[in-house]
């Protein structure tokens, strides 16, 4: 298992690293074994490092005592974006922050800092539009400097210095990026390669109900064939994760899912609640299994901490969502630098997704994830016989009123809809609530 489990911070900064629950927040972030966690220089939402370097370097303190390392990601700046003194200006504003953090906190702590350089550039909306060209200039500028300020900390280890973060959610070619980005940049200067998928971006209700522009895509279909088809895209996490790896063959370059959810989109009456209940819970896992069998180095779900909104994880006040404490169930089951393997698909049960992983210790554990609404009984040994080894089971389905069920385990194991069941004789050694 080389996967790394990691989030996006945004809205929620303040109660993460400030807040009067920011310590329940980084002790769910550290159950779910959070390694990485991406913050926005330059965004709005965030604190300037200029004008509020007490704030952002708060909000950067508050990831190194979550147990994680920050990605620290700069972007954008108004166009022009071939503008010879707007990007000499942008690189200086990155050099600075660099320099301030390795003044503050060290270089032999900022060495193992990741580095990210914009954010959806082929998004118009988001990242500006911006053409290859204009972003591989920016980028290697940027990464220049970068490599001025950490390079001497680095022990002649590689920097983490990565993107283009690209939007991969129904964009033609964006892995036109990540292939030019490999073979146009020094490779000193490419850690890791940064791509997002969604499921989805339309509403979950009519879009007339809501006023919007669909720039010309249809309405998405209603209720249950709605939730259907955005179940049906978590297989596309394994092919885009595998697609890049094979980009990235004999590179020393990371595999990065930089931001995944089920609907992109930060209000509830637009998703109504799928990112966050127990469909939700459902997608995120049965996403995670299908990014560890693509090879993905690292996924970082938008986002960790919401603000009353339809993305965060966990709330303002550290209450989990589903999703949260399906998540907290497979950081703690299925962990970095186990061992796994992936029971065949039986046809009979099509909607299982299913990972085994263990450690050097006692601990086995079998993840079933249900993704559809129908009830459905497994015999978890068929899938694996070293699963006779486990003797409880930990369940979190539609039936379980926003909680996780520990039982013993008897020859089936019941999900009800959409849900995630764990079959392991770790049972005693989790954290539930």
């Amino acid at each position: 298992m080389q996967m790394r489990y990691g989030f996006n911070e945004i809205n929620g900064w303040w109660h993460m690293s400030l807040g009067p629950h920011a310590a329940e927040i980084r002790r769910r972030l550290r159950l779910m074994d959070t390694r990485v966690i991406r913050v926005f220089v330059f965004d709005p939402q965030v604190p300037s490092p200029f004008k509020d370097w007490h704030l952002f370097a708060g909000l950067l303190q508050g990831v190194l005592d979550a147990g994680a390392v920050p990605m620290i990601t700069f972007a954008k700046f108004e166009p022009a974006f071939d503008s010879p003194r707007n990007v000499a200006s942008f690189v200086e504003r990155c050099r600075e922050v660099v320099w301030s953090c390795v003044e503050v906190w060290g270089g032999a702590v900022v060495k193992d800092w990741h580095w990210c350089i914009w954010n959806e550039p082929n998004n118009r909306i988001i990242g500006g539009d911006l053409t290859f060209a204009h972003y591989r200039a920016i980028y290697d500028e940027v990464a220049s400097a970068i490599l001025d300020e950490i390079e001497p900390h680095l022990g002649g280890r590689k920097a983490m210095i990565g993107g283009p973060s690209i939007d991969g959610t129904h964009r033609p070619y964006w892995m036109d990026w990540i292939a030019r980005l490999l073979d146009e940049v020094d490779a000193a200067k490419v850690g890791f390669v940064n791509w997002h998928r969604y499921a989805d971006w339309r509403p979950a209700v009519p879009s007339s109900s809501l006023g919007l522009e669909m720039w010309g895509s249809p309405d998405a279909p209603d209720g249950a064939m709605f939730e259907a088809l955005l179940m049906a895209q978590t297989p596309g996490y394994e092919s885009s994760a595998r697609g890049v790896a094979r980009l990235l063959q004999e590179r020393d370059v990371l595999n990065v899912c930089g931001e995944l959810n089920t609907i992109a989109h930060h209000e509830n009456y637009y998703t109504l609640g799928l990112n966050q209940n127990i469909f939700g819970a459902a997608y995120y896992a049965s996403a995670l299994i299908h990014l560890i069998r693509g090879g993905a180095d690292l996924e970082m779900r938008w986002t960790a901490t919401g603000h009353d909104d339809a993305y965060g994880l966990i709330s303002k006040t550290a209450e989990p969502t589903v999703a949260a404490l399906a998540k907290q169930l497979f950081a703690q089951h299925v962990r970095t630098g186990d061992w796994i393997s992936f029971p065949s698909t039986r046809p009979e049960l099509p909607a299982i997704d299913a990972i085994v992983a263990w450690g050097d210790g006692p601990r086995l554990s079998g993840v079933l994830v249900n993704t559809s609404n129908k009830t459905v009984v497994i015999d978890a040994c068929e899938w694996d016989s070293r699963l006779t080894r486990c003797d409880e089971v930990l369940i979190l389905d539609a039936g379980c009123n926003g909680r996780i069920r520990r039982l013993p385990l008897e020859r089936h194991v019941t999900i009800s809809g959409y849900g995630i069941a764990v079959v392991t004789s770790a049972a005693c050694d989790t954290v539930l609530d």
